[in-house]
């Protein structure tokens, strides 16, 4: 058995090997298509992973949370475009998308007026500003919702097959 990594600043992917206990010769066994050289170089951020790999590694892992960061962080077009997703337990993302769309609800006068005359007057801009974070957070606890539904789903705390019978009986 190898010895534990007591390097600092350990990236999500190295984090995520060592929760499970597994050194990089056992996760490389159980990834299949990832040596345990490919995988210190992504652990070490010598080489920036492949998405396939991601994949595996998530799928392997059973952290689909895996996928947002690396989207998040290594992509170029997610770096614009996907926000990072922390996992959080269900009633701290609960608690933060009805917050949210709270104060959603007191900002929808002011987005309806805004949108009456098809344009942003300056005396417009902070209040679209405002409104523009403030969906910001309710799409980031959507996106932490939908995150957390697929770890519950891959680790298996919500049964797959009942959820997915359900899915379809709906459309």
């Amino acid at each position: 058995m190898g010895r534990a990594s007591v390097r600092p600043n350990k990236n999500q992917f190295q984090l995520a090997r060592e929760s499970l206990g597994l050194t990089r010769e056992k996760a490389s066994a159980m990834l299949q298509t990832i040596s345990p050289e490919r995988l210190l170089k992504i652990e070490t951020e010598k080489v920036t992973p492949y998405p396939e790999e991601i994949l595996t590694l998530a799928k392997t892992y059973q952290m689909p949370e895996l996928c947002n960061c690396y989207c998040a962080r290594f992509c170029p077009i997610g770096q614009i475009y996907v926000p990072e997703v922390k996992m959080k337990d269900l009633s701290h993302i609960v608690l933060e998308l009805l917050a949210s769309l709270n104060r959603m609800t007191v900002k929808k006068e002011q987005l309806i007026e805004i949108a009456t005359d098809d344009g942003i007057t300056n005396d417009e801009i902070d209040d679209f500003i405002d409104i523009q974070d403030e969906l910001g957070k309710v799409s980031l606890a959507i996106e932490s919702l939908k995150l957390w539904s697929e770890k519950m789903l891959s680790s298996g705390v919500i049964d797959m097959e009942a959820y997915l019978a359900r899915r379809e009986n709906r459309t």
